[in-house]
């Protein structure tokens, strides 16, 4: 059972400050309605007290001061996270921003990251030696959020999830001490951080193994939404074969005035398909050759890219600050009807700004076993994300019905389950998030967090 909350008057907050060597944030002080700020609009809350640690003996002592007093706790890596966890209201956030740093060692090729380093972070970091992190595709995702859910990225068919090029980690529980985890020491906890969504602790610092590479070859091979039913359904059974140094991605969208789009789809509705093939390049243009002809394209930008510079490709595409509403559903060798009803929304959305998102999966992210580590979902080929985007709050009801119709719609034709950072709503997801490993995730947390100190999450209930 949690402690009892105790008062939270001026002179417990000056104790708090003088034993804490980042800023304490009051919501009176400078910079507090900048660190109470999160990707999503929605997010409006406002914490009692906000710590931004500078290192591990912070986190320490911003963990025990919360425990002792009774205090809700949220932890906020890069804010990013699309339901809102990093923050809460009346209680403390302990805002990871300034524990930035990534330090690469390009011989051993490993990078020990921050809590609060964002992916672009990460890529500057990695690229100037050839070498990268298997990772997310927006640069201002933050690594710790991306990788306590499992993470993915457009190297994962090639080289697995993001946990499963996690090394190690050093996190502070909720007893305020700081701990050590890897497949070596401490196993179980090292079992479930790989998709137990910050459940068990504060990791304070991430180990990555790094692979070689500078050069893909990617871009846009866009078609129009009357051709969006046969096209999708012709990616997936080129898709579906496809070799591992290929992802092909779809993303539907309405069509910017960009000027490689013909002035006549302006403001339409488009699909994209979205291949990245990370092997020879020469080799990649006969690779990609059949997803150019599967209709009549109206555009087509693949081209070689750095890497790094691919990475920041559709960051204005997701742009902080707007309404999102999101919901995931995972498929495994969907039928004609499930990529039509995929299709079918998708092309209809309530607003311009909404986007539908299919993340290629499959290859080395599904030769892992099942219960090799927290994120179960070993079995999906791809998953869909409906990013639903607006401006105006006289919309929220709209856009959020218009989001649950369509993740209903594609409910009967789904694996069952959805990826943890992309929940919006933990009522009914929470369990579509860690499936059969539930029951033992429920064990780690009853020996690491059993007052459920960390519960500002897709929460892990204990049971003692």
């Amino acid at each position: 059972m949690a402690a009892t909350t105790k008062p939270l008057d001026a002179s417990a907050i000056a104790d708090l400050e003088a034993a804490i060597r980042g800023p304490v944030l009051r919501p009176e002080d400078d910079g507090y309605d900048e660190a109470r700020t999160v990707y999503n609009a929605m997010i409006d809350r406002r914490p009692a007290v906000i710590v931004r640690p500078t290192g591990a003996a912070d986190v320490m002592t911003a963990v025990d001061f919360a425990r002792d007093r009774g205090l809700l706790v949220a932890v906020k890596g890069g804010g990013h996270n699309i339901a809102g966890n990093a923050v809460c209201d009346g209680g403390l956030v302990i805002d990871l921003g300034l524990m930035s740093s990534v330090r690469v060692d390009p011989d051993a090729r490993t990078a020990r990251v921050g809590p609060g380093a964002r992916l672009g972070d990460l890529d500057h970091e990695t690229a100037p030696f050839g070498l990268v992190a298997p990772a997310g595709v927006v640069s201002i995702t933050g690594v710790a959020g991306l990788t306590l859910g499992g993470g993915f990225g457009y190297l994962c068919r090639k080289h697995g999830l993001t946990i499963d090029n996690l090394r190690s980690v050093d996190l502070v529980t909720a007893r305020g001490e700081l701990v050590h985890a890897s497949e070596d020491e401490r196993p179980e906890l090292f079992w479930g951080i790989r998709g137990g969504s910050g459940n068990f602790g504060i990791v304070t610092s991430f180990e990555f193994d790094l692979h070689e590479l500078e050069e893909v070859l990617a871009g846009l091979i866009i078609y129009s939404a009357e051709e969006a039913h046969e096209v999708v359904r012709s990616w997936w059974e080129y898709a579906s074969g496809a070799p591992d140094d290929l992802s092909v991605w779809l993303n539907f969208s309405t069509a910017a005035p960009e000027p490689f789009i013909p002035e006549e789809y302006h403001g339409e509705r488009i699909v994209s398909l979205i291949p990245i093939y990370s092997g020879d390049i020469e080799d990649g243009w006969d690779v990609i050759t059949p997803l150019r002809h599967l209709g009549d394209p109206i555009a087509d930008t693949v081209e070689p890219w750095r890497f790094v510079d691919w990475q920041r490709a559709f960051d204005e595409s997701y742009p902080e600050g707007e309404r999102y509403f999101w919901k995931s559903h995972n498929f495994e060798s969907p039928s004609g009807e499930a990529l039509d009803r995929i299709t079918d929304y998708a092309v209809s959305p309530p607003t311009p700004e909404t986007r539908v998102s299919v993340t290629h999966l499959g290859g080395a992210v599904n030769r892992v076993p099942s219960d090799a580590t927290a994120y179960p979902h070993r079995d999906a080929d791809f998953l869909v994300n409906i990013t639903t985007r607006w401006g105006a709050p006289d919309m929220d009801d709209e856009c959020i019905a218009w989001t649950r119709e369509y993740f209903d719609a594609l409910t009967p034709h789904a694996t069952g389950g959805t990826y943890v950072n992309f929940t919006t709503e933990p009522e009914g997801e929470r369990s579509m998030a860690y499936l059969e490993n539930y029951d033992r995730l429920v064990a780690i947390k009853n020996e690491w967090d059993p007052d459920n100190l960390f519960r500002m999450n897709q929460n892990i209930e204990p049971t003692v």
